[in-house]
């Protein structure tokens, strides 16, 4: 009999470990905010020299258009405190035209203060900020025609239609002006803001970590 061969002995291989292979984040220092050109400057100053002149020459003209006698309409001038109350009297008394000149005329009176005012104010909460003036300003001239101003009386709905125009300026334009205004305070380059790690220095924002393995 043959003897039968002996049964080789699986030979285990060590598996190699590689060592992770880490990457430091690179840091970059943030850059230092450059001021705006001279040409900027120059511009912004025109821009809000030019809207606050054509704030105050519309004023102007609504000091004159509603504080101005009617001593015709003396017996017909009733003051209005409830909301809608008025235009309902547009749509029901009035003719077509008449009604469209009455609020037609109340929309265009609030316009420019959604136009001009986006210049002028703040840019945060810069929609908030042109509703309050329009409601304040336009409040005050309708106390005004109802205290001081013989033939005028006070009118909730036109302070309404006041700022519905000056809303309607805003979004339609104002919105644009305002925002290209700002825009030219702003710097050409943008900043990158670093974040300090612990232990790995500083990274920018948007750059992706570097893991343990040297897999982004």
């Amino acid at each position: 009999m043959t003897g039968k061969p002996a049964p080789r002995k699986p030979t285990s291989r060590k598996p190699t470990s590689r060592k992770p292979t880490s990457r430091k984040p690179t840091s970059r220092k943030p850059t230092s905010r450059k001021p705006p050109p001279w040409g900027r400057i120059a511009a912004r100053a025109l821009i809000a020299g030019f809207a606050f002149v054509a704030l105050v020459a519309f004023s102007a003209v609504l000091a004159r258009l509603t504080l101005t006698p009617s001593p015709a309409s003396a017996d017909l001038a009733g003051s209005n405190m409830r909301p809608g109350h008025s235009l309902r009297q547009y749509a029901e008394s009035y003719t077509f035209l008449g009604a469209c000149k009455q609020i037609g005329g109340n929309l265009l009176l609030g316009a420019p203060f959604g136009l001009l005012l986006p210049v002028l104010v703040a840019r945060k909460n810069r929609m908030m900020r042109v509703l309050a003036v329009t409601v304040l300003v336009m409040a005050l001239v309708e106390l005004a025609q109802g205290a001081i101003v013989e033939g005028r009386a006070f009118d909730v709905d036109d302070v309404i239609l006041n700022t519905t125009g000056a809303l309607i300026a805003y979004f339609l334009l104002g919105r644009r002006i305002g925002h290209g205004y700002h825009a030219l305070a702003r710097p050409s380059g943008r900043n990158r803001l670093a974040i300090r790690l612990p232990g790995n220095g500083a990274r920018d924002r948007g750059t992706p970590r570097a893991t343990g393995d040297g897999r982004k």
